[in-house]
């Protein structure tokens, strides 16, 4: 339902990204594929899903700090990982969507992310399309 929409927007980048974070699920998704495999589908580039809620799985919340993590588990598949992208706050569920390991999704989801929970591209475009709805 998102992804034509997605795929729109990606296809008129002037700059194409080496890597994808998806505010949505990867395979950490009832059906094993969420938006960003969707997508890292479509464009044949790695994908990472960062979401802020989960849709299956059973986890144990990670230690309060920063860049600590524990395994999001589907009856005995790893899906995913629950992060602490800062101390004292609420996770993330970061999930490979394609072409990346979870250890490379959860570093790249801790380097993009800064002062705020979200990493900073999905928190950047989550902001412009808040803009964009208020103007319309």
């Amino acid at each position: 339902r998102e992804a034509p929409v997605c795929i729109a927007a990606v296809e008129k980048l002037k700059l194409k990204p080496d890597v994808f974070i998806i505010d949505g699920q990867g395979i950490a998704h009832p059906r094993r594929l969420g938006l960003a495999s969707h997508l890292g589908l479509f464009f044949d580039k790695p994908t990472i899903g960062c979401a802020k809620s989960r849709l299956t799985g059973q986890f144990e919340e990670p230690p309060p700090k920063k860049g600590t993590y524990s395994l999001l588990k589907d009856k005995d598949e790893v899906v995913g990982a629950v992060v602490r992208t800062r101390t004292n706050v609420e996770p993330v569920f970061v999930s490979v969507g394609n072409k990346c390991s979870l250890e490379d999704a959860i570093e790249v989801t801790l380097s993009c992310t800064t002062k705020y929970r979200l990493p900073e591209p999905t928190r950047l475009a989550h902001q412009l399309v808040s803009t964009l709805k208020l103007k319309a």
